[in-house]
């Protein structure tokens, strides 16, 4: 993240999981206790809630343009096990992408 102060309950390791997981926060494929984790962290680190802003603005654009395409099976599939692979200390949702 950057170098702006924090206050003492946020590091750097704290940002980076944030930020490493608001995608999946954005889309609901988080636990509920993660989320509340997350949306504290959101709610009291402002570079990381600009951040999420900017994340969340990217995934609107995206949703407009695709509008209610979707990605094949086999595309989503590989997306999941990437996610599981990236994020292997949180629950990820069977949920479809």
């Amino acid at each position: 993240m950057t170098n702006a102060p924090h206050e003492e309950s946020h590091d750097e390791v704290d940002c980076r999981e944030v930020l490493t997981e608001v995608y999946l926060y954005l889309d609901l494929e988080c636990s509920n206790d993660r989320r509340r984790v997350i949306s504290q962290h959101l709610d009291e680190c402002s570079p990381c809630l600009r951040e999420y802003g900017i994340e969340q603005e990217v995934k609107a654009l995206v949703a407009r343009c695709c509008g209610q395409e979707r990605a094949p099976a086999e595309l989503r599939a590989r997306l999941r096990a990437k996610l599981t692979e990236l994020v292997p200390d949180h629950e990820v949702s069977s949920r479809e992408l």
